[in-house]
């Protein structure tokens, strides 16, 4: 998937970003967590995976 696309779903909804650059796991968990407690570091871990996830 295109990284900007990823990238603005980073800024909306950062667990969707999440599953769809590394799928099911451990990372979507804490994406959610994050989100749900505190927006701003949902947003930068999102960001960090889509940046830094190797294909």
């Amino acid at each position: 998937m295109c990284t900007i696309l990823q990238v603005i779903f980073a800024f909306l909804f950062p667990p969707i970003s999440v599953l769809l650059t590394s799928g099911c796991g451990l990372h979507l968990l804490l994406s959610i967590l994050l989100t749900c407690l505190f927006v701003i570091p949902g947003i930068i871990h999102a960001l960090y995976l889509v940046c830094c996830h190797k294909h």
